[in-house]
């Protein structure tokens, strides 16, 4: 037995089966690279499914989060510790005026969004004065996270069969199809929910005119514009956040994924007027916001300042998609190439999955979403080299794609 079959089947006997796994133990990473037990290397061009958005183990992080564990791991919310203010300044001088909840997931993030959405409709300055403001519209084939709120939200049903009832209060409109939004908004409605770009649903940028479109419907209604840039934020798109390429700003952000670098924290951004609906013990978490969590946030935000990656990202993903737009040319079974800046989906004509395989067996890590889209997330600090070598890897897949799912 390999040292490989030895860990997954002791995963078959302990943990839960929940994820669909590849045959991969992963042991060691470094930037754009991993290592698994038995030692051969890969090239990652998914790392982390997003969250490692500076590559594994930048050393800013890993020296912020060794120093920090010699002082102390965990302060509750009843105290304070200086480095949670400062991380949160610093996300309020990269996005608008407002205050910080910090969490510790991008589902997490998305629950607090929606306790924020019924405060504004049902005691906010938006309140009609009867309560009745509660519903959130939510776009189909989105995706919001795996918690009860979360997964009501979510657009895609795949996700909700078999855990209903869900939540009441949400109502679906087509993404980037804003007269589809206009009619669903109604006197009960309180937010809107939207991802710039939808990830999980298939890598689809939202127009200039859809998202500008929404910022106009809620200030009209007086509505919550709510951003969901867990997966979008923190430079991957060359800006800090994806919303800032349409030249409007949301009411509610929120981060989480590449937010801390690796470590899990999740974060929402509020204008003053929405921050403020909350008061003590209306909402609240454990670790929201731990010293270790804020020191990784810091390094995070130093080391994309300091090392110009947002730089990097617009000067390599023009280049990454005119080569992919070329491979588009030349393999027929390549429907569409799509995305903005490090976020990248390949539509193909056929099952992606055996692709993601052949391609983990030739040495790179790719992702595939709703079966025939291939999903690449590069961090931001990877070299053309590297990318150059993910092509090449991924040309000779694409040319000579294998005939089943394994």
């Amino acid at each position: 037995m390999t040292a490989t079959e030895d860990v997954i089947n002791q995963y078959e006997r302990y943990v839960m089966n929940t994820y669909v796994r590849n045959p991969l133990v992963i042991t060691k990473a470094k930037g754009s690279r991993v290592w698994d037990v038995d030692g051969h290397e890969y090239l990652d061009l998914f790392p982390g499914w997003g969250v490692s958005g500076l590559g594994h183990n930048h050393p800013w992080v890993t020296n912020a989060l060794r120093g920090q564990t010699r002082r102390v791991l965990h302060v509750p919310n009843n105290y304070y510790h200086p480095l949670q203010w400062r991380a949160a300044q610093q996300l309020v001088k990269a996005s608008f005026e407002g205050k910080v909840f910090f969490c510790n997931s991008g589902a997490e993030a998305v629950e607090t969004a929606i306790k924020l959405a019924h405060r504004w409709g049902q005691s906010g300055p938006a309140s009609s004065g009867a309560g009745s403001r509660h519903e959130i519209i939510a776009m189909e084939q989105s995706f919001h996270g795996r918690t009860m709120g979360a997964l009501s939200a979510t657009g895609q049903t795949k996700y909700q069969q078999g855990f209903e009832p869900l939540v009441p209060g949400f109502v679906r409109a087509r993404f980037n199809d804003l007269a589809s939004v206009q009619r669903a908004v109604t006197p009960k409605t309180a937010a809107i929910l939207v991802e710039p770009i939808q990830g999980e649903g298939g890598v689809w940028v939202g127009t200039d005119a859809f998202i500008t479109g929404i910022r106009r419907l809620c200030d009209e209604h007086r509505l919550l514009f709510i951003a969901d840039e867990v997966q979008s934020g923190m430079g991957r798109t060359g800006r800090w956040f994806a919303y800032q390429q349409y030249g409007v700003v949301p009411d509610v952000l929120l981060l989480a994924k590449s937010l801390a670098g690796g470590f899990p924290m999740g974060a929402v951004v509020a204008r003053p007027e929405v921050a403020d609906l909350f008061t003590p013990g209306t909402h609240a978490t454990t670790f929201g916001g731990s010293p270790l969590g804020c020191a990784a946030i810091l390094a995070v935000f130093e080391a994309v300042e300091k090392q110009k990656l947002m730089a990097r990202v617009n000067q390599l993903s023009p280049y990454l998609m005119r080569r992919l737009r070329e491979l588009q040319a030349a393999v027929p079974i390549i429907r569409e190439v799509r995305g903005q800046g490090f976020m990248v989906g390949i539509e193909l004509g056929v099952d992606g999955r055996p692709i993601v395989a052949a391609c983990r067996q030739r040495g790179l890590l790719i992702n595939c979403t709703q079966e025939r889209i291939l999903r690449l997330l590069p961090a931001m600090t990877i070299t053309k080299t590297e990318l150059n070598k993910a092509l090449t890897i991924l040309t000779e897949v694409l040319t000579h794609r294998p005939a089943e799912t394994p």
